[in-house]
């Protein structure tokens, strides 16, 4: 996976992008869940997140206090112990990483906890949401991290196009 043809690629299409996205939130095509839907599947047919795992070693996840009690508990840790040991609170008051790549990335890019993993984790890179539109900021800024959000992005331009 090439992450810096990507990365070069989400730049240089990133007025484009946003163009495209913001189109969609003005006027939205009936059909737009749908093609959505269809979209992200098309891409996850053909992006490995295992060959990648970029969003784990650059991006940490919102922990929710669910996700915290879970994880927690699995660890068979108290919610204070597991917060002192893996987590930080931001300058938004949310609950992060204390640091980067994930702690429970494993080297084969695996995650030892994906059973159980964070909320942010399950739904990243949101590429499946119905009303995609509210999102756009969130997905734009995905392209830089996530392959397949860039692909999606593509994609999806050119599967609206297709009537």
């Amino acid at each position: 996976m090439n992450l810096e043809f990507y990365k070069t690629q989400a730049l240089q299409k990133q007025k484009e992008h946003k163009k495209f996205l913001e189109s969609l939130k003005k006027k939205p095509p009936k059909n737009l869940d749908y093609k959505v839907q269809e979209t992200h599947t098309e891409v996850f047919q053909k992006i490995d997140c295992l060959q990648c795992a970029n969003c784990c070693k650059t991006t940490g996840p919102l922990f929710t206090p669910k996700d915290v009690e879970r994880i927690s508990k699995h660890f068979k840790m108290k919610v204070a112990e597991f917060e002192d040991k893996f987590l930080r609170t931001d300058e938004d008051q949310d609950q992060v990483l204390q640091s980067l790549p994930c702690w429970f990335l494993n080297e084969d890019n695996s995650c030892s906890i994906y059973e159980i993993r964070p909320k942010a984790c399950r739904e990243f890179p949101h590429t499946d949401r119905k009303k995609i539109y509210q999102i756009n900021n969130l997905t734009l800024q995905n392209t830089f991290i996530c392959p397949a959000a860039f692909e999606f992005v593509e994609r999806l331009q050119k599967n609206l196009d297709k009537k």
